[in-house]
């Protein structure tokens, strides 16, 4: 096999996949990526038999073939190049030489015929805004688990509902301590998987949002098997979804009651800020204490001292005096763009309910702390 290729276009490929790598791998191979070179370009393809991804770039092949070599080392290489043509060639026993002006390198490769087989992607594939897709994850990602040992809860549920005349995809996560949901329209029916609805693993949620960070493509998404599948221009992403049932997420969201505060997004989160820095390093818990028009704010730490601060809000409901983990709240927040939040209480001791006031497909569950 041999090939020349611009440095950027090697870089940006290996750049891709870098991700995908196992850094504790117990199968050597995992460590390398497969380099195929064939109809003028090459396929860079990079596994951990969880989440996969195989991209494509132009070049000019003297010679096809396939190798495997180290990703990381291949990546350091490229990476520290002139920015001229990389020559790439693969010789005996699976060794590459690569060359760049007056730089050689040797690596040693192993076969390619070891290499996992990427899996075949069948023709059930559906359009979708990246923005779309983006959003939904920033929006859910960090409410998942990271417990293990809780393996159903270590992704995000996707699933597709019908309502009133709409097809609504659904993200929904939680780590048993607060929940994050999200629904957006989307065009068309996303077949009988969606509607049934299937977990997706945090590393592969991960690589999608690298994969179409910043990007208002439209971008394919479909599923093959057990596998959910990303086609973004020239680089598929592909992984395992995750064997597990999903909680009943919908019982534990609290219904809109008659105690429930409008309050501005940008002044309670600087105000969750200040106040938490006096709160428990481990717990990060604050009380806030909602009265007529006002809600306040405020922590104690033995060992630093207490704070607490006022904040205009609209509320016209019972007292309600309610212990809560800042980090969480300020998590739901720094995702919310509306101007102000709808945050809906039943008492002292049941989930708070947090929405944008201008969005009725977003809400967050917070279980509630004892202080």
């Amino acid at each position: 096999m041999q090939f020349e290729i611009s440095k950027d276009d090697f870089l940006k490929a290996l750049t891709k996949v870098q991700g995908i790598i196992e850094k504790r791998h117990t199968i050597p191979i995992l460590a390398n990526v497969l380099i195929e070179a064939k109809n003028e370009e090459i396929l860079i393809t990079a596994t951990d038999l969880e989440v996969g991804l195989k991209t494509k770039h132009n070049c000019a092949i003297k010679e096809e073939g396939k190798i495997t070599v180290s990703a990381k080392k291949l990546f350091e290489i490229i990476k520290e190049l002139p920015n001229k043509n990389v020559y790439f060639t693969s010789k005996s026993n699976f060794w590459v030489e690569i060359k760049c002006e007056k730089s050689i390198f040797n690596l040693v490769g192993l076969s390619p015929e070891d290499f996992p087989k990427f899996p075949e992607i069948n023709n059930d594939i559906f359009k979708v805004n990246g923005n779309i897709i983006n959003e939904m994850i920033d929006k859910t990602v960090f409410s998942i688990s990271s417990d293990e040992t809780k393996f159903n809860l270590t992704g995000i549920y996707v699933k597709e509902e019908r309502i009133e005349d709409n097809n609504l995809l659904t993200f929904v996560s939680t780590d048993g301590h607060r929940l994050s949901m999200v629904q957006r329209k989307v065009n068309g029916d996303l077949g009988d998987k969606f509607k049934e609805g299937f977990i997706l693993p945090k590393k592969g949620i991960f690589e999608i949002r690298k994969l179409i960070e910043n990007s208002d493509q439209d971008i394919e998404i479909g599923i093959t098997d057990n596998n959910f599948i990303i086609k973004y221009e020239n680089t598929i992403l592909i992984m395992r979804m995750v064997d597990g049932e999903f909680p009943d997420y919908k019982r534990v969201i609290p219904e809109k009651g008659k105690n429930f505060a409008v309050i501005n997004k940008d002044l309670f989160l600087h105000s969750l800020k200040r106040i938490s820095i006096l709160s428990s390093e481990k717990s990060k818990g604050i009380k806030l204490n909602f009265n007529k028009d006002f809600l306040v704010l405020s922590s104690s730490n033995p060992d630093l001292g207490d704070a607490r601060e006022e904040l205009d809000i609209a509320y016209n409901a019972d007292e309600i005096s309610i212990g809560f983990n800042a980090k969480y709240i300020m998590d739901i927040l720094q995702v919310i763009k509306a101007e102000n939040i709808i945050f809906n209480l039943k008492d002292n001791i049941s989930p708070g309910r947090i929405s944008p006031e201008s969005d009725d497909n977003y809400l967050s569950v917070i279980m509630p702390m004892r202080l």
